[in-house]
């Protein structure tokens, strides 16, 4: 199989790995925010699950984490198709875009 066909299979997984990445961390960030909220609309102490919203902290960072990995994988994977003599721009039709999911509608009941 030639190079560049090889090449394009890992940028297409590159990629939708990076847009995985990015989308786990705003949807991290996003329950993080709704845990917060929640905890004030029920009026709970601060205290309350404070054990929960430090585990959202670490597992957040560790998803930061994550993605500098990733930046550091693209870095090099950049320079190993230089060094296989691959010259072309990679293009990625499909590029994965992050998708905001739209907030539910919620109505009053009763």
């Amino acid at each position: 199989m030639e190079k560049v066909f090889v090449a394009q299979r890992v940028a297409t997984k590159l990629f939708s790995t990076e847009a995985a990445v990015d989308q786990a961390m705003v949807e991290a960030t996003e329950l993080l925010a709704d845990l917060l909220k929640a905890r004030a609309e029920v009026n709970a102490s601060l205290v309350f699950a404070d054990d929960v919203q430090v585990k959202m902290v670490e597992a957040i960072k560790a998803l930061g984490e994550a993605r500098s990995a990733m930046v550091g994988v693209h870095n090099e994977l950049a320079e190993a198709q230089l060094r296989l003599g691959i010259r072309t721009k990679l293009a990625y039709h499909d590029k994965p875009v992050m998708v905001r999911k739209q907030a539910a509608e919620m109505r009053q009941v009763g």
